[in-house]
């Protein structure tokens, strides 16, 4: 039996921490300056909250933006809970940190691709790379910003 390194779901570990230590800052001090977030997650995943009618409008994946309101912003261990504004409509969410499948913060030209490959066997691909803004979907908000592109780095070339 070979043993090897999981690269790949450490790389996850560390990413999706990355994102709670992140989220842990702004829910106890606010977005500082003009950093703001898009978050991508599946909106099938199990453990995903969200109202009726955002799973109707989003089957599949949903894009939410965190930069001008949002309110009840609770970070815990799996994931985190947050009300946000849906054409005055406040609705809560609750986005597990395993159902993110890109987090960016166009303010500074970072972003996160969480993807996993088909065949279970091998290790879920960790991504990050240079990728465009405009392919995201957002809910109605005519105060974002002009989306900038996100430089990542793909990880890929240390799989065998």
């Amino acid at each position: 039996m070979t043993q090897t390194i999981d690269y790949g779901n450490l790389m996850h570990q560390a990413m999706r921490s990355l994102i709670q230590n992140v989220l842990l800052d702004v829910a106890a001090k606010g977005l500082p300056g003009a950093h703001h977030f898009f978050i991508t997650f599946d909106t099938m995943h199990p453990d995903v909250e969200i109202a009726d009618w955002l799973s109707d409008r989003y089957p599949g994946e949903m894009t939410v933006v965190i930069q001008h309101w949002f309110d009840n912003l609770d970070v815990t261990d799996d994931g985190f809970t947050i009300t946000l504004n849906f054409g005055d409509n406040p609705e809560t969410l609750y986005i597990p940190y395993d159902a993110i499948k890109t987090f960016v913060d166009p303010s500074v030209e970072f972003g996160l691709r969480f993807e996993t490959q088909d065949d279970d066997t091998e290790a879920p691909l960790v991504e990050v790379e240079e990728a465009p803004m405009d392919e995201m979907v957002e809910p109605d908000d005519d105060s974002v910003e002009e989306r900038k592109e996100a430089e990542v780095v793909s990880l890929d070339q240390f799989r065998k």
